[in-house]
């Protein structure tokens, strides 16, 4: 009879907490499905926000909750409930962390909504979205970090057994530290990047003699989209030791700049009039530097260096092309005896007298 009631106690109470979490989980799809209702027009960017990174941890949360709840209802030893609400309170912290994770996310969406980097003048908006990326990476790991000890803690033989190295935790600090040296480098090195913004995403960077773009910025690394879309991973602390050159620190507006070799004959005033009918003439250029300069001369050949503004990096590259092209197509056909050439003089030999 005892055991007929123990199995009894037991179908009942797994009854019981399957009842709880059928219901958490319809509670769930209740709730998340009007909330998807709600956040389907385009203005309600934080609702959507909130549905799209709070769906997952809730189907995790919900059903937490009911089994808490329910716990101290079922008819179960204590050696079974102890543990079990140990293990549903760790989850719970799991949760709880997770939802602090959920809400970094969603301020950054709804920082990421107002600051657009898809337009012209997207210097600020960059600034903002690079210091949100960086700063929700560090949150991560602090966050991670700061639970996985509040878990550990609850456990009684690691408590203990903390104490007992208190003594000898200065000794084991600076072991750990000394190992993670590389790491900690790495996230003082993201603050660092974040509060002096020495790269934004999208920023146009040469590094190691490479040019390409900053497209993500991790905790340990920064990816570099190169034009040729290969993808250099660099630390991240190598921003802050090396030298490189960012092209768009303060400003998108570049100064390109074009040389074209030709003759001493060659009418200068002539082609400086053609380079700005050729600027003119594209929507690449900005229309505020225009130049042409003879800025050598060799024994062969004069030197013209054209200079011209543009409002990115990419537009820049494809105006350099575009004028170094029509400058050489406009030589070719108006003057082309100033293109470069090599003269000789043929002059006779001297004629030898008297020779045998």
């Amino acid at each position: 009879m005892a055991h007929f009631r123990e199995w009894q106690n037991w179908l009942v109470s797994a009854a019981t907490l399957g009842v709880a979490v059928g219901v958490a989980l319809l509670a769930h799809h209740v709730v998340f499905s009007l909330a998807k209702r709600l956040a389907a027009k385009p203005e309600r960017v934080l609702d959507a926000s909130f549905v799209r990174h709070g769906r997952r941890p809730a189907q995790w949360i919900f059903p937490l909750f009911a089994v808490l709840l329910v716990l101290p209802l079922v008819k179960l030893p204590p050696q079974v409930i102890y543990p079990a609400r140990h293990i549903v309170g760790l989850a719970l912290l799991g949760a709880i962390a997770w939802v602090v994770v959920v809400l970094v996310d969603v301020v950054a969406d709804l920082l990421e909504s107002r600051y657009r980097v898809d337009v012209s003048d997207n210097l600020a908006a960059r600034k903002i979205q690079t210091q949100i990326h960086v700063l929700r990476r560090i949150v991560l790991v602090i966050v991670t970090v700061v639970t996985l000890g509040i878990m550990l803690m609850t456990f009684p033989q690691i408590h203990q057994l903390g104490a007992s190295l208190l003594a000898s935790a200065g000794l084991v600090g600076l072991v750990v530290g000394m190992a993670m040296r590389p790491t900690i480098a790495s996230l003082i090195a993201g603050i660092q990047i974040a509060l002096t913004e020495p790269i934004r995403l999208e920023d146009v960077v040469i590094v190691n003699g490479e040019w390409g773009w900053i497209e993500e910025i991790g905790t340990t690394y920064v990816v570099v989209r190169i034009w040729d879309l290969r993808r250099m991973v660099v630390p991240l602390s190598y921003f802050i030791e090396q030298p490189f050159q960012n092209w768009t620190r303060n400003t998108a507006d570049l100064l390109g700049s074009v040389f074209v070799y030709t003759d001493y004959t060659v009418p200068v005033e002539e082609v400086r009039q053609e380079l700005r009918r050729i600027l003119q003439a594209t929507d690449k250029w900005k229309g505020q530097v225009c130049a042409l300069q003879v800025t050598n001369a060799t024994d062969r050949t004069l030197e013209l260096r054209a200079l011209m503004d543009a409002r990115d990096s990419s537009t820049a590259w494809d105006l350099r092309c575009y004028v170094r092209e029509k400058l050489i197509e406009f030589l070719q056909r108006r003057y082309p005896q100033s293109l470069p050439r090599v003269r000789a003089e043929m002059a006779p030999l001297p004629v030898q007298t008297g020779v045998v």
